[in-house]
């Protein structure tokens, strides 16, 4: 097919490179395209780029609405439990509550809570013996003392799990997966009403993350049904994730040595829907890597070993394909890595420069583009020690085991704390975190409305308002009949009758981004959703 349409490639490659350099800055247009940043290369990703119109696109469904998208997605990886010093665990929360980071994600491993056997929650490596809850309570009083979210991974298995303890890796399943459900209810029963998010495993489609073995969709489908079941009878409004897939695009051929034992992820997660997965969670989490080129790489290469930003746009494709369309996707971890010149590049490399300007912009086309997806949240904060200085991994970090703030950490406090929240194109709950109520309003559940629910003023006066960037903006609103007085960019109000079907509130020739104030003037007020496009 693809020769079928060399001609009209080669037009259009040609008319693109001599547009974008007709621009001005040419190259940061190449690089919108491209992410990349050497003209070389930006010119070999435009013709890579061109080449996704031979084959068919992934389906994102982006006119759907979708659940759990309301929240402010800005999140950030944690390793507290590292932490020896209480005080260090608290300058961690207090470092990431200042930047304006909204949630972490801290792994609650399972051998550091049921440490020497069965229902055995103490902890004897220390004189005196002390609870092993200890410690993850300290956390969660951090976090909800700094009003942090908490997103917690349950994995790691402890050895005594295993019959040969950990001859097949300290990350394999253990034998009898009820224990592993039993841990998984004993974190949701002690922490319920103060942690709602529990994501089960990390990345079990690569090794070493399933053990020393094959990766295994089936079984891990398995372990993840069991465990849904298990918190959601401990705490019934849990929230499950699932592990979050790898990118990759090997295809999972084992050896002795463990070589390539990797599976691509949209087969994993096919693999999964399969064996019935589709009831097994409640949000999709997948890790988005910025590893040989930047956040604005729009190639679309399912297949090729070097995955780019883009790679969930192809994960989505499989969840719409399998009736998920109103799940929402997260992204677990979101990074570049500015490994130093000495160290091999196994993540690829940046400067400090770059991961500082990338992770912002990485944000924003989130936002903008992808209206499906949910929290990101940034691998990682920091680690307790610099033993790992010599690793690539190490340079993911946005500050260093003494507190020392990189350039990253920098960058995303700027954005953060200046960030103008806006709604960009796809459905917003009444609830989603850009828009501001003022006076009396109130929830109501609603098995008819958008996603079960829908907020009702109280009083005429009560009011919300909000930025949006786009070309039409439409209100969906619950049940009842009353007026608003809507002022957009500062303009004349008009008033705006509400009869229990959409309405247009704004329409442009052109998108751009506009302030929107509404306001209740009389009768039944409700808001259910709001459309952009």
């Amino acid at each position: 097919m693809a020769r079928r349409y060399w001609p009209a490639l080669l037009i259009l490659l040609i008319a693109l490179i001599g547009a974008a350099f007709l621009l001005p800055n040419p190259r940061q247009q190449l690089f919108a395209i491209t992410g990349e940043e050497q003209l070389l290369a930006q010119l070999r990703g435009i013709v890579q780029w061109a080449f996704r119109w031979t084959r068919p696109l992934p389906r994102t469904a982006n006119d759907v609405a979708v659940a759990y998208t309301h929240l402010p997605p800005f999140g950030v990886n944690t390793f507290l439990e590292q932490e020896v010093e209480p005080q260090k665990r608290e300058q961690a929360v207090r470092m990431i509550a200042d930047a304006n980071f909204k949630w972490i994600r801290q792994s609650f491993p399972w051998y550091d809570i049921e440490i020497h056997g069965k229902d055995d929650f103490e902890d004897r490596r220390w004189e005196p013996a002390r609870s092993a809850w200890e410690k993850y309570d300290r956390i969660v009083d951090l976090a909800e003392q700094y009003g942090v979210g908490l997103i917690a991974r349950l994995e790691a298995p402890p050895a005594w799990s295993r019959h040969d303890g950990t001859a097949r890796g300290e990350f394999g399943p253990p034998d009898d997966l009820n224990d592993f459900g039993d841990y998984a209810a004993a974190v949701a029963s002690r922490y319920q009403g103060r942690i709602r998010f529990y994501q089960v495993w990390n990345e079990p489609n690569i090794y070493p993350e399933w053990g020393n073995q094959p990766v295994d969709p089936e079984g891990y489908t398995e372990l993840l049904c069991l465990a849904y079941r298990r918190i959601k009878q401990a705490d019934p409004d849990a929230v499950i994730i699932s592990g979050a897939l790898a990118p990759t695009a090997e295809l999972g051929t084992w050896n002795a040595s463990y070589e390539g034992n990797n599976l691509m992820d949209v087969i994993f997660l096919q693999r999964m829907y399969n064996a019935g997965a589709k009831a097994c969670f409640d949000i999709l989490a997948v890790n988005d890597y910025m590893l040989w080129s930047g956040p604005t790489d729009r190639r679309m290469r399912p297949t090729q070993g070097q995955v780019n930003f883009s790679r969930p746009l192809w994960v989505r494709d499989v969840m719409v394909a399998n009736g998920d369309a109103a799940k929402t996707l997260w992204i677990s971890e979101m990074n570049s890595n500015a490994a130093p010149d000495s160290i091999p590049p196994r993540f690829g490399r940046v400067t400090p420069e770059q991961q500082a300007r990338y992770a912002p912009l990485a944000y924003e086309r989130i936002q903008k583009e992808w209206p499906w997806a949910g929290v990101t949240t940034i691998w990682f904060f920091k680690r307790a020690t610099d033993v790992e200085r010599e690793q690539a991994m190490y340079y993911f970090r946005m500050v260093e085991p003494d507190f020392t703030p990189t350039q990253l950490y920098y960058s995303l406090s700027e954005y953060l704390n200046t960030l103008e929240a806006t709604l960009y194109q796809g459905h917003h709950q009444e609830n989603t975190w850009q828009i501001t109520y003022t006076g009396a309003w109130e929830d109501i559940p609603n098995s008819e409305a958008v996603l079960g629910a829908y907020r009702h003023a109280g009083a005429p006066g009560a009011g919300l308002s909000l930025r949006w960037e786009g070309s039409v903006i439409t209100l969906v609103p619950g049940p009842g009949e009353g007026v608003l007085s809507a002022v957009e960019d500062g303009d004349a109000a008009i008033e705006i009758p509400l009869h229990g079907k959409p309405v247009t509130l704004a329409r442009h020739w052109m998108r751009a981004r506009h302030s929107l104030t509404l306001t209740v003037i009389g009768g039944d007020v409700t808001v259910d959703e709001l459309r952009i496009r």
